[in-house]
């Protein structure tokens, strides 16, 4: 357990690297009147970020020995999903944020147009890279694939959840309303990073279940953790806006069940989630590490 550390970090460069040389092949600028398009897809995707969401693909194909290659164009494709996610949610129209991974928003640099197009491009983006034969030779998988991430973006996952978090400013949620709200808008997508990286492994769907409730548990905590670092956090490690849920008067973990017992919750989740990979030994190290990360990071 000792060197989970320095692998997680490790691990962490590693993927932030391999991302951004991803996304800088694919957003090459076309020489034309759309420049600043793809200028604005390159500011949002590359640089900045934790790439959580890539790395829990590729630590998950890794434990089916599936070629890492393969595994960081399935990352880029989830991680264009969440960039775009990001930028949408920044507009004035949803949070009205002005930074984001400590720089200015995409709108704010650019403009309102120039960010929706961009978060529409990368949308687009992520459902080419993975219909693309380049990805992986095989149509079924490539069609497990699609379907995956389509379910975890839509109305079923991340954008229903985003829908909820703005009803959220209008309506008084109880703590089940809250975890739903979050399982949608934050977990879903987490959740089918490790189900791709086990689809890459061709493992079967009735084969996955202690993978799911891995994810499951760390998706629920990373969201904990972000509502207690909207508490206790400093703005300047976070590169956004902190306590904005409080000045909203939105229902979260924190304030529906205290922070001490929010933390205690979240400690409670990572533990689980690592249960889950009882079955696994040291090929599961990373899986590990990133669960006790969830709770330790400070952005």
């Amino acid at each position: 357990m000792a060197a989970q550390p320095s692998l997680l970090q490790d691990s962490l460069a590693q993927i932030a690297a391999d991302i951004d040389h991803e996304f800088d092949a694919l957003l090459t600028l076309p020489g034309d009147t759309r420049d600043r398009l793809y200028a604005a897809m390159r500011y949002a995707a590359i640089g900045g970020g934790k790439r959580l969401r890539p790395l829990l693909v590729t630590a998950t194909a890794a434990l089916f020995h599936v070629d890492r290659a393969v595994a960081l164009r399935v990352g880029t494709a989830v991680e264009a999903i969440h960039v775009y996610s990001l930028v949408h949610d920044d507009l004035p129209c949803m949070d009205d944020d002005d930074m984001r991974r400590g720089k200015p928003t995409v709108h704010r640099a650019f403009d309102d147009a120039t960010a929706v197009l961009a978060g529409d491009s990368l949308h687009a983006l992520a459902f080419e890279i993975l219909a693309s034969p380049q990805t992986h030779g095989d149509p079924f998988v490539r069609g497990e694939l699609v379907s995956t991430l389509a379910l975890a973006s839509g109305p079923e996952g991340m954008a229903g959840g985003q829908m909820m978090d703005i009803e959220a400013e209008k309506s008084t949620f109880d703590i089940q309303t809250v975890m739903r709200l979050q399982a949608l808008k934050t977990g879903a997508l987490i959740a089918a990073s490790v189900e791709m990286g086990a689809i890459l492994g061709h493992i079967p769907a009735e084969g996955r279940t202690h993978l799911r409730g891995y994810a499951r548990d760390i998706g629920l905590a990373f969201q904990i953790a972000d509502d207690i670092m909207d508490v206790e956090g400093d703005p300047q490690l976070a590169g956004k806006a902190l306590q904005k849920d409080a000045a909203a008067n939105k229902g979260t973990f924190v304030s529906l069940m205290g922070l001490e017992r929010a933390k205690q919750q979240a400690d409670m989740l990572v533990q689980q989630a690592n249960d889950h990979l009882s079955s696994y030994s040291a090929e599961a190290d990373l899986l590990r590490a990133i669960a006790n990360y969830i709770t330790e990071r400070d952005r």
